[in-house]
Formats: C-alpha cells, sequence, structure tokens
C-alpha cells in the first residue's frame, strides 16, 4: 500500500469511528419523581443523573450502579450493560423508573 493510500485508509477508519459517537441523556428528580427514561439508550451511552428536588435521592439500580444526590446535585453514569432496569431511590422506594438499555 502507498503512504497515501495508508493515510486515506486511516482517515476513513477514524471517520467510522468518530461517527459510532456515545450519547448523552439527562434524567431529572422533582417532585418526588424521575423524569422520563431516555427511549433510545444503547450500552456506552451516559445519563447525568439531576437532583432538582429539596430532597436527598438516589439512582439505584442492584448490581449496576448507585448514585447518592444531595439536592441540587448531579453526577454521570455510563450504561455498560443491556436489559430492562428497574431504577429506584433507596430513600423514597415509591420512586421507580424503568430504563430500557439496548445494545
Amino acid at each position: 500500500m502507498k503512504p497515501a493510500a495508508g493515510l486515506l485508509a486511516g482517515l476513513w477508519t477514524w471517520a467510522l469511528l468518530a461517527g459510532a459517537h456515545a450519547a448523552e441523556y439527562s434524567v431529572a428528580m422533582a417532585n418526588m419523581k424521575f423524569g422520563p427514561a431516555p427511549e433510545n439508550a444503547k450500552v456506552g451511552d451516559t445519563i447525568e443523573w439531576r437532583n432538582d428536588d429539596i430532597f436527598r435521592h438516589t439512582a439505584t439500580v442492584s448490581g449496576l450502579f448507585d448514585v447518592d444526590l444531595k439536592p441540587g446535585a448531579r453526577a454521570k453514569v455510563t450504561l455498560k450493560k443491556s436489559g430492562a432496569f428497574k431504577v429506584y431511590c433507596r430513600y423514597h422506594p415509591t420512586m421507580t423508573l424503568t430504563l430500557k438499555v439496548a445494545k
């Protein structure tokens, strides 16, 4: 392969990989509820959990993640597994959300 052809092949590969970036979503906690779950979440995507409430909350999925947020705090979680998961608040068990994550 000629050097110029190798450079073009490398740029083409980089362009393909750059187009396959992960999405970022935000889910608010307010009025003792989770905001809507992302509709198209995939493994590798990131969710920023945002506590807009006056109470402390968690975004917990047993065995996957447990984010504990004071009022006004934010934290990001990268999705590492596909499936349908029940997200709940450890402090307020009636606060739940179903998070569907595709491969």
